[in-house]
This record gives structure tokens, C-alpha cells and sequence, in this order.
């Protein structure tokens, strides 16, 4: 027996659409507008650059903070305390995810939502997960699109979390405008549990859970200090901060914040942030470059038929690496 009530495609909005809901802040539209963005299918891709095109002119408006911090140092319990206080004084705020294992492990932060229970359902507050590509480039693009499409929709702040390690960090950095990496000041040693790397990268070390390792604070916060004041800053204006906050209590999350705040105070007025963000902008577009030109030449016919074969060639050690490239740069070119 057949069904007399046939199954009706939900019609996608269209660019249009999406643009003016965007711009009076539909949350369900912001969504859809995302979830366009992050989608790889090439005629998806084609109407999200068309919609990010005409959101373009209303970006760059809000301030970007990337998070990155230790396993177990209470990212979310801290997200969601800030982002909560921020509300509170009338901000909007949109929490986003880069998280480059989330196509292995499903990301942490769809956990990390269900416990951000004031946040999620804070009208003022946006709540994302990464894309679960998988693919570091590819969850880079998507995040720093994502973000044009909440500052267009007229959002305060963006706070970006990083919940990978590595490169991942980096990645943030180079799409935010205050980078603070969260510490606990009891894990033992604290400069053997973090990278020299995510140091140098550093805004501000902010070290979480005051409240339950008092006894350590000081010494943490002094060895800490210590590092930083060996390392070059990476600012001519700016020298990292080292505080202490709790996100349970609340206690040190509103200096913090003025501390942020007066970062972009002086960024700005120094003209570094916006040389910072046109920096930025143009290492996106190398990226981007690099990354089309890949995706390109995988999926050329005429490589990917000699491509096995020079794998083969070098794994039994019959040419050189730079050989092979060559060949298969050459069939690439003439194709």
C-alpha cells in the first residue's frame, strides 16, 4: 500500500534569504547560512560565496578572542562563565569550535554545549560546533567564514575555542585578535605540560581554578612569568599578561575581561590590530590558494593515473622523491 501524502523536500533558502536573515539575526537562518558554509559540496559552495560576498561589508565589528587551554582546566566551565557575564551586560556572544579530530571523534564541544546550560539557551549567546571534516584546512576555512557570518548578524564578540593541540593553535591565532590559553597552576610542573609554542602565542595566561589550588598560585604564576619575560613578545605594544581566575566562583573573570578590553584599546590605537587583521587576511588567502591548488591537482585525471606508480617507485626505492614530484608535477601542468 502506498502512501498518499508524498515526501516534500524542505526548500533551501535562498541567498537572499539568508542575507536579510542573517542581518536581523535569525538564529535558525545564522544556522542554515552555516551550515552552508561548512558543506564541500561544490554547488553549495558556489551560492555560500555568493552570500558571503554581500555579508562581507557588515564583518570585522566584533571583538575575537581564541581559547586554548590544557585537558581537564574547566574550558567550557570558563566559556560559559565569561560568555554569561558578557550577556549579562547586554554583548551578544557566539562560541565557535576549531577541532581538527572532530571526523575521528565527534569534538568535544557537542558535550561541551549540553554543559553550557545558562549559555545555550541565553538569547544573546551562539553556540557552534566545528565542522566535522576532519580536515585542518578545511575546518579553518569553514570557522574563519562562520565567523564574517556572526559579526554580519551583529554579534560582540566571537570567542573561538581550540580544542585540538598543535597546529590547531596556531590556526586560531591567526584568525583572532586576543589569544588567552587557560592553565592550572597545580598540574606539577607547569612549563613541562605546555608547548613553548602556545607560550609564544600567548596574549595572556590565565590560570583556572584559583580557588582550588590557592596554595600554588603564587609560584605558578611567578614561573610563568619567568618564561614570558624571556621570550620576544610578538607585540611592539602588548607584553603577555599572567593572571588567575575561577570559573566557578566568577572570581577574576571581570579583570580578565578588562584586560582584554584593554588590549584592543591599545591595538587600536596603535593601528596593529587592523595591520594585524589585513595580515591575516592575506595568510588566509595563501591558504586558500595552497589549499585549491591541492585539491586540484588530486583530483587531476592525469596524475591520478600515474600517481600509484610513483608511489611504488619511491616506497622500493627505484626514484628519488624530488623525481617524483617532478613527473607528477609535469603530467599535472600538461593536462
Amino acid at each position: 500500500m502506498t502512501s498518499s501524502n508524498p515526501v516534500r523536500r524542505v526548500q533551501q533558502p535562498s541567498v537572499e534569504e539568508l542575507f536579510d536573515g542573517v542581518r536581523v539575526s535569525d538564529r535558525a537562518l545564522i544556522g542554515r547560512a552555516i551550515t552552508l558554509i561548512e558543506s564541500r559540496n561544490p554547488k553549495h559552495q558556489e551560492k555560500a560565496q555568493a552570500l558571503l560576498h554581500k555579508l562581507l561589508p557588515y564583518a570585522g565589528g566584533s571583538q575575537r578572542v581564541g581559547i586554548s587551554g590544557v585537558p581537564g582546566v574547566g574550558k567550557s566551565t570558563f566559556i560559559e562563565e565569561l560568555g554569561t557575564k558578557l550577556t549579562g551586560e547586554g554583548k551578544k556572544v557566539a562560541v565557535l569550535a576549531v577541532d581538527p579530530s572532530s571526523g575521528r571523534t565527534g569534538g568535544s564541544i557537542l558535550g561541551d554545549k549540553t554543559r553550557m546550560e545558562r549559555l545555550s539557551a541565553d538569547k544573546n549567546a551562539f553556540i557552534r560546533p566545528s565542522p566535522s571534516a576532519g580536515v585542518l584546512g578545511g575546518v579553518a576555512r569553514a570557522t574563519r567564514e562562520t565567523i564574517a557570518v556572526i559579526e554580519a548578524a551583529g554579534f560582540d564578540v566571537v570567542l573561538v575555542e581550540t580544542v585540538g593541540t598543535g597546529q590547531s593553535e596556531t590556526m586560531v591565532c591567526d584568525m583572532v585578535d586576543f589569544f588567552l590559553v587557560l592553565m592550572l597552576p597545580g598540574a606539577g610542573d607547569e612549563l613541562q605540560g605546555i608547548k613553548k609554542g602556545i607560550l609564544e602565542l600567548a596574549d595572556m595566561i590565565a590560570l583556572n581554578k584559583a580557588d582550588i589550588f590557592a596554595d600554588k598560585l603564587t609560584q605558578a604564576t611567578r614561573e610563568y612569568k619567568s618564561a614570558l619575560h624571556i621570550m620576544r613578545d610578538a607585540s611592539p605594544n602588548w607584553h603577555p599578561v599572567v593572571t588567575s581566575c575561577s570559573a566557578i566562583t566568577g572570581a577574576g573573570i571581570n579583570e580578565l575581561w578588562e584586560t582584554i578590553e584593554k588590549h584592543a584599546r591599545i591595538m587600536t590605537d596603535s593601528g596593529e590590530r587592523e595591520q594585524r587583521r589585513i595580515k591575516q587576511k592575506l595568510s588566509w588567502l595563501d591558504a586558500h590558494i595552497r589549499d585549491r591548488l591541492l585539491d586540484d591537482f588530486n583530483n587531476n585525471s592525469a596524475v591520478s593515473n600515474i600517481i600509484e606508480e610513483m608511489k611504488q617507485d619511491v616506497s622500493d626505492g627505484k626514484t628519488t622523491v624530488s623525481r617524483a614530484v617532478t613527473a607528477l608535477l609535469s603530467k599535472y601542468q600538461s593536462s
